[in-house]
């Protein structure tokens, strides 16, 4: 499978298996914790088709968009019997900020899915019983809201396995650990008033909590360790966790229980005190932020808060709010740029991240489009900005912890608060109508910004690397190619099972299976050669390649003899693509849709590399 090349090119560019200390993937993102930062070779990362970028703070962050789940499974498989790094050797220099962030993401992230799950389904019984479908008093209703409120309140048993994960200790014995708080037993004990060797234990209720349970699986960690390391190999297996439960579950009712709960009460204040104090303000000016946080995925940061909110007051009033702004205004801008562009890649790019910015997802259109074109990311923040303080002033509450959109709107449904609902599609509105018309009207395409007198002097051609029909780039049955997404370019329907130089250059890159190839010309634009659709299943068989990596080329040397015949009869398409992945932005004279050969010029780039940039 194309998941499966792409999980093999992105392990070997981090600087393989061993390399990776933590593996997890939120809804568009790989999200690696690596012993070595520096063996990341970002380049190559940029350009295995599939990927839409890579960002590195606390984690590096490998942006792959709707596949990401399919490529995190493919990377799980290359991982399985991969001795993952536990922290013993010499630990990399990281400041505590980016130690801090990064256990928090690793921590709080994978519990997404369960609490939006269950929260989207709460809210969906709160709608069928406003339109009278579902009466919230019949035992169906009460059966599937307790389904639904599961993940939240059996959270501290989600956030022992993840901190578990994370510290790479027992996550059995963890979940057990701070499974003891909540026995219903004890919780009545606790209720009534108890003791534990004669010290009283403080009246608190478990369920919900997450700061508790982290604490305690901490503490845990280094029992374990401690334990291990004393007894003897005999008895490890039983008295290990016997004596970590022993020690670890009454220090958290005595000590770290309370200790977490009253941070997390303070920490769920503070942020309410905020809001009460700054209110609108601080929801516009954080929707005008998230497309920068976002991008370097520094958003993530706001998940604890997020999560201990809704434990604590079952609502959530800033960032929901604020991420609903910004999601709908990258959605306007995108359709603002799909309007008035005359590029045909960027149209088809825009418009397919326009409709995912609908639906919550923005990755496709912040790096398909708004941080390449500054005019659409100043109408992304003015529009967040606006539909932000839309949303504030309305004072719009959450209720689930889920990338706001069209499709979760539900989220926003509330039995206390009737027009809270129709106040959060208000602010999609505005969001959506305000970053529109400031792109519509600040528009500009970028190559006539770039353009210049020398343009013309540094025309660099391009000859056809294949013989065969040209056909635009649009035209090609791959969205990822189609929309331009990798580069601007140009696609040949072959005659001929050879591939040629189309210029002087050096060979940068040439994939296991040999069906892609990447070089650099002598002006340092970067090209990549991509011979049919989905032929990396074919894993090289057809395909003969004639050159190395780091070889030079002259223009009409040899690079790849492939049998189109045969790979016609297997039922692949043949189309070869030819895209300029480095600079981002140029300006091509493409040849016209007609029969070329190999000594014919199929397009120009206008510019050598540093005036071709827009």
């Amino acid at each position: 499978m194309e998941e499966k090349n792409v999980a093999k090119e992105i392990l070997r560019n981090i600087g393989g298996a061993g390399n990776v200390s933590h593996l997890e993937h939120c809804s568009t993102r790989l999200r690696f914790t690596l012993v070595d930062d520096s063996k990341v070779n970002e380049e190559e990362i940029k350009k295995i088709p599939g990927v839409l970028g890579l960002t590195q703070t606390a984690q590096t962050q490998v942006i792959i968009g709707g596949a990401v789940i399919e490529v995190y499974r493919e990377v799980e498989k290359l991982l399985s019997g991969v001795q993952m790094d536990k922290g013993d050797g010499p630990k990399k220099k990281q400041s505590w900020r980016a130690v801090a962030l990064d256990f928090v993401i690793s921590v709080f992230q994978p519990l997404i899915p369960a609490i939006a799950g269950g929260g989207v389904l709460k809210s969906l019984l709160m709608l069928l019983n406003l339109v009278g479908i579902l009466d919230k008093t019949t035992s169906t209703y009460q059966i599937l809201t307790f389904v639904g409120d599961a993940p939240l309140y059996f959270l501290p048993l989600l956030v022992a396995i993840t901190t578990a994960n994370k510290l790479k200790v027992n996550s059995l014995v963890a979940v057990s650990a701070v499974g003891g708080l909540l026995i219903p037993g004890l919780t009545a004990l606790i209720t009534e008033g108890t003791t534990l060797a004669g010290l009283s234990i403080q009246n608190i209720n478990y369920a919900y909590q997450v700061f508790p349970a982290i604490l305690c699986v901490i503490s845990y960690s280094f029992l374990e360790k401690f334990f291990t390391k004393i007894s003897p190999k005999v008895i490890r297996s039983f008295f290990v966790p016997m004596m970590s439960l022993l020690v670890v579950v009454p220090l958290t009712l005595l000590v770290l229980g309370p200790i977490g709960f009253t941070f997390g009460q303070g920490f769920a204040s503070v942020i309410m005190t905020i809001f009460a104090r700054f209110g609108w303000i601080a929801v516009a000016l954080l929707a005008a932020f998230l497309p920068f946080m976002v991008v370097t995925g520094m958003h993530k940061a706001m998940i604890p808060y997020v999560i201990t909110s809704l434990g604590e007051t079952g609502k959530e009033l800033i960032y929901n709010a604020a991420s609903l702004a910004h999601n709908i205004a990258e959605a306007g801008a995108c359709f603002a740029v799909t309007i008035r562009s005359k590029d045909k890649g960027l149209k088809a790019t825009a418009v397919s991240a326009g409709i995912s910015a609908l639906f919550g997802i923005t990755e496709p259109a912040l790096y398909g489009v708004t941080i390449l074109h500054k005019r659409v990311l100043y109408g992304v923040m003015f529009g967040s900005l606006i539909g932000g303080a839309t949303l504030g002033l309305l004072s719009v509450e959450a209720y689930v912890a889920v990338g706001p959109g069209i499709a979760s709107l539900s989220m926003f449904i509330s039995e206390t608060l009737p027009n809270n609902l129709m106040y959060a599609v208000i602010g999609l509105v505005v969001s959506f109508v305000a970053s529109f018309v400031a792109v519509l009207v600040s528009w500009k395409e970028p190559i006539a910004d770039g353009a210049n007198e020398n343009t013309k002097q540094n025309e660099v051609v391009f000859n056809a690397p294949v013989e065969g029909q040209v056909i635009p780039l649009s035209k090609v049955k791959d969205d990822v190619f189609a929309s331009k997404m990798l580069g601007d370019g140009v696609a040949i329907v072959p005659t001929k099972g050879e591939l040629y130089a189309p210029i002087d250059g050096t060979i940068k890159m040439i994939y296991n299976t040999k069906h892609a190839l990447g070089m650099e010309t002598e002006d340092g634009i970067e090209i990549l050669f991509h011979i049919g659709l989905d032929t990396v299943n074919l894993d090289g068989k057809f395909f003969e390649s004639f050159v190395s990596e780091g070889q030079k080329v002259s223009q009409g040397d040899l690079l790849i003899k492939f049998d189109l015949m045969e790979i016609q009869q297997a039922g692949f398409d043949p189309t070869t693509m030819i895209v300029i992945t480095e600079p981002k932005s140029v300006k091509l004279n493409i040849a016209s849709e007609e029969q070329v050969t190999k000594e014919e010029k199929i397009f120009i780039v206008e510019g050598k590399k540093e005036n071709a940039i827009a």
